[in-house]
C-alpha cells in the first residue's frame, strides 16, 4: 500500500499487478518495466518466492523477496499484500490495482474474489476499482461474486463512446467514469444516461495524458466546458478535474466527490 500522488485517491493498493492489454497510454507498463526483475531469467528458483501458473503467463507470489514486479508486466498475484488495508486504521480512498486491470479477461475469478474479501475485512475505507473491461463486472454479478456495498465504487475508463457501448447499469452498484486521456469533444451527454434518462455514473473523473506524450494532444476549453462540465452540471453528476487540466480550464478546478 502506497500513499498516492493521484489526486482523487489517498492510497494505491496492488495485490495484483500486470496486464495483457496493450493500451497506448499505459503508464503502469512503463513503471513495471523500469523496476522489473524476472527471477526465472537469471537462474534463480522461482519456487522460493511463490509459484508460476501453468497457463497464460500468470504468476502467484507468496513472499516479499525481490522486485515489486518480478515478472515485469505479466499478471501477478501478490498474495502477501492482501492484508494491507487492515493495517491503515484511518478511513481512506483506496485505488485498487492501479498497476493492473483486475477485471481483465485473463484474471482468474479466484484472484478477484480474494481481493474483494481483503477489502471487506477493512470496511472503513472506500475502494475504487477501475477497468477497461466493464463486461467483467456483469459476469461477476451474474455469478454473485460482485459485492454490492456502499464503499465499493466500480469505475470504467474510456476515451471514446465505443468503449462503453456494451455497458448497462446494474441496480444498486456505485459506478463512476474516468475519461483519461481526454483529447477533445466526445459527446458524453448522449451515452451516460440509461433508458429512464437517469445518469448511469455517480461520478466522473477527467484528465489529460501524462508522461512523454503529455503535450501531444490538448483539448480546447470550449470542448471541456460544453462536453464535460455542462453535462455534469445538468445531470447533477459530481466532476473531478485532475490537476493537469488547469492550463486548459484556466479557472479554479472542479474537484468534487460523490460522497461529500
Amino acid at each position: 500500500m502506497n500513499k498516492s500522488r493521484i489526486e482523487w485517491c489517498d492510497y494505491t493498493y496492488n495485490p495484483v499487478t500486470g496486464c495483457k492489454a496493450m493500451c497506448p497510454y499505459c503508464y503502469a507498463r512503463k513503471i513495471a518495466r523500469r523496476f522489473a526483475f524476472r527471477f526465472d531469467g537469471y537462474g534463480q528458483d522461482t519456487h522460493s518466492i511463490g509459484k508460476k501458473c501453468e497457463k497464460n503467463e500468470l504468476h502467484e507470489i507468496d513472499g516479499t523477496e525481490g522486485s515489486p514486479y518480478p515478472y515485469g508486466f505479466d499478471p501477478t498475484f501478490h498474495r502477501y499484500r492482501l492484508d494491507e488495508p487492515q493495517k491503515i486504521k484511518k478511513p481512506q480512498n483506496i485505488f485498487v490495482c492501479s498497476m493492473a486491470d483486475l477485471f481483465g479477461e485473463w484474471v482468474p475469478d479466484e484472484w478477484i474474489e480474494q481481493v474483494f474479501e481483503a477489502c471487506e475485512k477493512a470496511p472503513w475505507h472506500k475502494y475504487l476499482f477501475l477497468t477497461k473491461n466493464p463486461s467483467r463486472y456483469h459476469d461477476l454479478a451474474e455469478k454473485e461474486l460482485l459485492p454490492c456495498r456502499d464503499n465499493f465504487w466500480y469505475g470504467v475508463t474510456t476515451i471514446t463512446e465505443k468503449d462503453l457501448k456494451h455497458v448497462f447499469p446494474m441496480i444498486g452498484y456505485n459506478y463512476f467514469l474516468s475519461i483519461e486521456p481526454y483529447q477533445g469533444y466526445i459527446g458524453i451527454d448522449e451515452w451516460i444516461i440509461d433508458s429512464s434518462l437517469k445518469p448511469i455514473y455517480k461520478w466522473i473523473i477527467c484528465g489529460l495524458e501524462t508522461g512523454p506524450r503529455a503535450d501531444k494532444i490538448t483539448p480546447s476549453k470550449s470542448d471541456l466546458k460544453n462536453d464535460i462540465v455542462e453535462t455534469c452540471q445538468m445531470k447533477n453528476i459530481p466532476l473531478f478535474m485532475k490537476n493537469n487540466l488547469a492550463p486548459v480550464w484556466g479557472e479554479p478546478l472542479i474537484q468534487e466527490y460523490p460522497w461529500r
